[in-house]
């Protein structure tokens, strides 16, 4: 068998072949001193970098047009030390609607009632003194267990009980925060998952109680996407992506028209369950979904300057 040769090659002229990046797409020098809306219009207008301008586009059209903002978040954005950062975007209406996991009310609280949180996990385990904080486990089950009682949220349970105590640092609690304001909070536990389940006093009826009343709650968040309204998903690998799924398929169920939103994931690394049950499947025939990959600390204040840039033109799309 012979090999190839070269001689009958058919070639054309490259300014006949299409490109997909050009001088309208190439980045700008950033001056020293320029806004971050300088910045974001500076960036090269492809991959990510037209993805993050798309998306921030998304999220302003959404606030104007007073449309739901909802963000899911896993607890690593709390011991990522973002907390400030997010009740500043509670506060200037960016946030409509906040849902996490059962490990974000444990740091949440623990930064509210003591200023810091995220013990060493690895040094703990091995003394067995793991997960043993006795305030985190009784006041938060102590809450739960009234909340139940009352027929409250997990969220609004928690949330209450922060923004009603003397905590010297309840001020940088996401869930005080949003019960202060009025904004939804939802909180979405796996049982056995979280420190405050090896309590005495967990209870795991009124957990459920309260976990289950947020689902609801949250399902009823979801129907307000429609229509141009966006949903974030930051740093939750399994249980939000689940939840979302599953509150998208019940908001279609009741005969709910549900399209022509935005979703988005960030987190450190793309993940099977973010990138289908957030950016891909409960898209309608209108939606976009977005998966941008960086560490938290940086990629969400970023996002928050860009969201409150005071110069909101972005290069367009190409």
């Amino acid at each position: 068998m012979k090999p190839f040769r070269p001689e009958r090659l058919k070639t054309y002229p490259l300014s006949a072949r299409p490109s997909k990046v050009g001088l309208a797409e190439q980045a700008r020098v950033t001056p020293a001193g320029a806004s971050i809306g300088r910045f974001l219009r500076d960036l090269p207008d492809v991959l990510l970098a037209a993805d993050f301008r798309a998306f921030v586009r998304a999220m302003r059209a959404a606030r104007s047009r007073r449309k739901a903002l909802l963000w899911a978040m896993g607890a690593h954005v709390i011991k990522a030390g973002l907390n400030p950062v997010l009740i500043d975007l509670m506060k200037r209406g960016w946030i409509s609607g906040l849902a996490l996991n059962g490990a974000g009310i444990i740091h949440d609280f623990e930064l509210a009632f003591a200023g810091r949180t995220s013990e060493d996990v690895a040094a703990q385990i091995r003394t067995g003194r793991f997960g043993m904080a006795r305030e985190t486990g009784e006041w938060l089950n102590e809450s739960i267990r009234c909340g139940a009682e009352k027929n409250l949220g997990l969220g609004e349970a928690v949330g209450g009980m922060i923004a009603r105590s003397s905590f010297p640092h309840k001020k940088l609690s996401l869930l005080a925060t949003a019960y202060r304001l009025g904004l939804p909070a939802t909180v979405h536990v796996a049982l056995g998952t979280d420190i405050i389940h090896m309590h005495p006093k967990a209870s795991g009826e009124a957990i459920g109680k309260t976990s289950l009343h947020d689902f609801f709650l949250l399902s009823a968040l979801v129907r307000g996407l429609d229509g141009g309204g966006v949903f974030l998903n930051i740093g939750s690998a399994v249980v939000l992506p689940e939840v979302f799924l599953k509150a998208v398929s019940l908001v279609r169920n009741q005969g709910e028209r549900l399209d022509g939103f935005s979703t988005a994931v960030f987190d450190f690394i793309r993940q099977y369950r973010p990138a289908e049950n957030v950016v891909r499947r409960p898209l309608g025939r209108e939606g976009k979904g977005y998966y941008f990959v960086g560490p938290h600390e940086i990629m969400i204040p970023l996002l928050a300057a860009a969201l409150k840039n005071a110069a909101p033109r972005l290069r367009e799309a190409s």
